[in-house]
């Protein structure tokens, strides 16, 4: 076993206070957005021994297939998609030939890897996720009645479906809306705010989103998308090519390790606008859904979406079990305590307490291990078998 030392990313969407909080830390002021936790080369873990020594996590356990974040959102993170595995190895590869740097701030493919991702609440999270369906769309534009959303109602109307509504995304970010015409919609907004109560929302989330980017072309998009709140315990799984950004909340993200993304706005980072778009129309109909947990153990529920190269397991344990409760058997395990003080036992005799925000790595050597104490401990790990998959329930 390895405490972990993990790296911060300090986005300015993040919050100053969510995660040092969470970490018991005294908040110094700056937006802290996310804490890495695993083997991407971008923000690599350290692993600690108990005699205090420590070495990449990488030297003990080579390249992970899936990485956890802590992530902190205090506003609208970008609209944004995710590759699939193969347009990731097509667009990395171009942009190594094309030798244009890493760190460029016009780089997109960061790695070779798609980034499918799991979201698990830790606090009540909201966030745009997916394409409402097209009556649901033309229910929300058609009252504005601006000259832009009048457009966009009368060709999605000749011309519905996703397909439709991808032409009509691909139409907005070609055409380089003005600001004018956004804060025309803003406006709308606020002016029929009090329609039907699903109504309501979506022009209440373009509000919100405006006071932040008000120029942003995101504004109108977010008007297309499904806005979806997770209360803490609840997940949600996103694979390729689905459109969101989460807009508030502190949770935990488990995903293949990559950090590819395409972003469609709200940023003031660089708009793949063909990118975004041939994204969408690989996808298709993809599905938008929370997960529902299986329960391996009476204090342990798994959230496992299938053919993906990970898994989330939440297990709660008590002082009224003195023996603890095993952690899922795996290869290699990411562990982070989200509330308490316990302890990792291992059947070799070694101990490692945890609290609120530590971490941990499990390798294949530490087997027979379980959680003492009283607190919750998240696992993400490298699923072995598929026996059982977690249920996916539609948003939509």
């Amino acid at each position: 076993m390895y405490r972990l030392r993990n790296g911060v990313q300090n986005y300015a969407w993040g919050s100053p206070d969510a995660i040092p909080r969470f970490l018991g830390e005294r908040p110094a002021g700056t937006a802290v957005a996310e804490v890495w936790i695993g083997t991407h080369p971008l923000q690599p873990s350290t692993a600690v021994s108990s005699d205090g020594s420590s070495k990449p996590l990488s030297d003990i356990t080579g390249d992970l297939p899936f990485m956890l974040k802590l992530l902190a959102a205090d506003q609208p993170l970008s609209l944004q998609v995710h590759p699939s595995k193969s347009q990731a190895e097509d667009g990395f590869a171009e942009e190594e030939r094309a030798g244009i740097p890493l760190d460029a701030p016009h780089r997109v493919y960061k790695d070779a890897n798609h980034k499918p991702e799991m979201v698990y609440a830790l606090s009540t999270f909201d966030s745009l996720i997916g394409f409402r369906p097209t009556v649901e769309i033309l229910r929300v534009l058609a009252p504005l009645g601006t000259p832009l959303t009048q457009r966009l109602v009368e060709d999605l109307r000749a011309d519905p479906g996703f397909a439709g509504i991808v032409r009509r995304v691909e139409w907005l970010l070609a055409q380089h809306v003005t600001a004018a015409e956004v804060g025309e919609v803003v406006g709308a907004c606020r002016a029929i705010a009090n329609l039907g109560m699903d109504i309501k929302r979506a022009y209440a989330t373009a509000v919100e989103i405006a006071a932040y980017y008000p120029d942003d072309i995101g504004v109108i998009l977010s008007l297309m998308l499904n806005r979806m709140t997770l209360q803490p315990g609840e997940a949600a799984f996103l694979g390729a090519g689905i459109i969101h950004s989460h807009l508030k909340g502190l949770c935990l993200e488990v995903m293949a390790s990559s950090d590819n993304v395409l972003r469609a706005g709200l940023t003031t980072k660089h708009i793949d606008a063909l990118g975004v778009v041939n994204c969408l129309g690989e996808t298709g109909m993809a599905r938008i859904a929370r997960v529902s947990p299986e329960f391996v153990l009476a204090d342990t529920e798994v959230f496992s979406p299938a053919d993906v190269e990970f898994a989330l397991a939440i297990t709660q344990v008590s002082h009224a079990d003195p023996d603890g409760v095993s952690v899922v058997d795996a290869k290699r395990s990411l562990l982070i305590c989200t509330g308490g003080d316990v302890e990792v036992r291992c059947a070799s005799g070694e101990r490692v307490p945890l609290g609120r925000g530590d971490s941990l790595f499990l390798g294949p050597d530490d087997r027979g291990c379980a959680i003492v104490g009283l607190g919750e401990v998240a696992q993400a790990f490298e699923p072995t078998a598929r026996a059982l998959h977690s249920r996916l329930v539609d948003v939509v």
